[in-house]
């Protein structure tokens, strides 16, 4: 069977396009005829891709088509009118209000997404997110059959050599602060930035924050943010831009603790990395947060700067909560090694393939429509400076 996947853009380092080779993979080792089209490939991957145009002469009634959502695509304009059977993968779309001020275009793609994403549901036959959040939204827009098909991670990718370059340049014993990310509003790196500065000046002066991600397109937020960084008077607050993986896995091994205060999170891969890197990790519990942690690190009711610093300091000096924080983190990472990706696969494409389909050993939620689901373990919390365990521990967020 041809079962081929659009992208609007395979890029390097992406997590969708790392998400769309592993689905190819899979595919191709289970017999189907399997590429990858995209509207626009990153040099280092255009090996890996055909241009979207070529995509008609796969076309047809009997082809597969699994579509990871973009808004305002030409993949999209393309797939919705051809007469492939079709699977959609959505990955979330930011509210439009993040945007506002900074990136007006994208505000307005955004505002219009959530119609564009309904007008698929009438001939999708059948709608994946990679979080219950994402597959939420998918039942919301109309769709008939979904199911979550969370990103399992290759971890062992994460284990080669990490760049020397960086290790030399910010191993110098200030106490590291990471956050690994796109440099965008959602993601709230002014609450970062006025996090670390209670944490500089009254906790650690000898510390360090890593902003490490790419910042193109949001030029503007970046000057606020680096406007901000001067008001504050901050010493050792590092824009890295982009990176090169071996560069990213220096960042994760030189740094003391990890720090994400996003306010929306359709899914983080870079919660799943830190974790990993066996970094502690303290995320404001917003969006996919909690999902994707599953019940590791340290949830945030409350991110008031003076909080967070008091947390980092915490983590970062050793104990017992650093203790708990990181064996909680090591069991998620166990579940996520257990988890067979190509069953997990197999089985969420039965209904669409005719396959029947083996039973994954998997952690997200079943199909929807009858069957049962089952939620991640649920996680501590912090709430007025205390730390909590949730009472519905073991229940879908």
């Amino acid at each position: 069977m041809r079962v081929h996947q659009l992208l609007a853009a395979l890029s390097y380092g992406d997590a969708i396009g790392n998400e769309a080779l592993a689905i190819q993979r899979q595919l191709r080792a289970a017999g189907h005829e399997s590429d990858i089209f995209a509207e626009l490939v990153h040099p280092r991957v255009a090996h890996l891709a055909r241009p979207l145009w070529e995509y008609r002469e796969v076309s047809s009634p009997d082809t597969v088509c699994i579509f990871h959502f973009s808004i305002g695509s030409a993949a999209g304009r393309l797939v919705h009118h051809a007469p492939d059977r079709l699977v959609i993968v959505y990955h979330n779309i930011t509210p439009a209000h993040f945007f506002l001020g900074f990136h007006p275009h994208l505000a307005g793609l955004c505002h219009h997404g959530r119609r564009e994403l309904a007008a698929f549901a009438p001939r999708t036959e059948l709608a994946l997110g990679d979080s219950e959040l994402n597959r939420s939204e998918l039942e919301e827009a109309g769709f008939a059959r979904t199911a979550v098909l969370p990103i399992v991670l290759n971890l062992s990718l994460y284990d080669r050599q990490p760049s020397p370059a960086v290790r030399g340049l910010y191993d110098d014993g200030r106490t590291n602060v990471l956050f690994v990310g796109r440099i965008i509003p959602n993601k709230r790196i002014d609450d970062l930035i006025r996090s670390f500065a209670v944490f500089q000046k009254w906790v650690r002066p000898r510390s360090r924050l890593l902003l490490v991600g790419d910042h193109r397109g949001f030029e503007r937020y970046l000057d606020r943010l680096q406007e901000l960084v001067r008001e504050l008077r901050l010493d050792e607050v590092v824009f890295t831009g982009q990176v090169d993986d071996d560069e990213l896995y220096a960042y994760y091994r030189l740094a003391d603790v990890f720090l994400c205060l996003s306010e929306h999170e359709g899914f983080g891969v870079p919660l799943q990395e830190a974790m990993h890197f066996g970094l502690p990790v303290i995320a404001y519990d917003a969006g996919a947060v909690r999902e994707t942690l599953r019940g590791g690190g340290l949830l945030l009711q409350d991110k008031r700067p003076e909080v967070v610093a008091d947390l980092l300091d915490r983590l970062t000096r050793g104990g017992d909560l650093r203790r708990v924080v990181l064996a909680s983190q090591a069991k998620a990472i166990a579940e996520i090694r257990s988890t067979d990706f190509g069953a997990l696969l197999r089985e969420r494409l039965s209904p669409v393939l005719g396959t029947t389909p083996d039973r994954p050993r998997d952690e997200g939620s079943a199909e929807q429509g009858g069957a049962e689901t089952e939620g991640p373990a649920l996680g501590g919390a912090l709430r007025d400076g205390k730390i909590l365990r949730d009472p519905s521990t073991g229940s879908r967020s």
